[in-house]
């Protein structure tokens, strides 16, 4: 019997369980930055690489942010994809509900293919409108379509109308086109479709986030 209620209460006033040691970082309470991702496959995650293995969770891992994601695989400005909604309509369903984070990446146009230029400049416009009235003190951090490999032709204008709808926004504005990739040293950083990062290019990815974000003076939101 004193075994069994030893277990349960111990045979004498003192516990027998070993207590978890808290570290000093998470005894301390912190004021970590709110930082909410709003993306495709690239920041979502795709094939063996997982939401929490994305380039996004690297580089809040690395400035040590709080980390919101949202968006879904296939979608764009304008591409609602199978989920069957576009970036503003994921702003809306899955963001727009929460406080206000301290700071907003977009990073999408890949899945906009097919689509004008004027037409994902205005779905862009449309988004970072409503983000500015929604969230007023927010900062905004807008990402182009990412290519690892050669881009096709129809991405840069693309980008384009991107761009200029963030700098009407008067938002900072990133563009991996711009970044050569992939060179004749570099392997192992795409999966077998060609399109997609593994983990080795999503690490890359994320070095160049981080040090574009640096560049700018902007790693802890506002």
């Amino acid at each position: 019997m004193c075994v069994i209620s030893g277990a349960l209460t111990g045979c004498s006033g003192a516990s027998s369980t070993t207590p978890i040691p808290v570290s000093e970082a998470a005894a301390q309470p912190r004021n970590a930055p709110v930082v909410a991702v709003l993306g495709d496959s690239f920041t979502v995650g795709s094939g063996p690489v997982r939401t929490w293995d994305s380039y996004a969770a690297k580089v809040a891992r690395q400035f040590d942010w709080q980390l919101i994601v949202a968006g879904a695989s296939g979608t764009g400005f304008v591409n609602p994809g199978r989920v069957g909604r576009n970036f503003h309509e994921s702003f809306v369903q899955e963001l727009a509900w929460r406080p206000a984070p301290d700071m907003l990446i977009v990073s999408g146009g890949h899945n906009d293919r097919r689509t004008h230029p004027l037409t994902v400049y205005r779905a862009a416009a449309k988004l970072l409108r409503a983000v500015r009235i929604h969230w007023p003190g927010t900062r905004v951090v807008v990402v182009g379509p990412i290519w690892i490999g050669g881009a096709p032709r129809w991405a840069y204008p693309v980008r384009d109308a991107i761009s200029l709808a963030s700098k009407q926004s008067r938002v900072t504005f990133l563009d991996p086109l711009a970044r050569r990739w992939i060179t004749p040293r570099t392997t192992g950083i795409l999966l077998p479709d060609g399109v997609h990062p593994t983990h080795q290019g999503h690490v890359r990815l994320a070095r160049w986030l981080a040090l574009s974000l640096q560049a700018r003076g902007i790693t802890a939101g506002r």
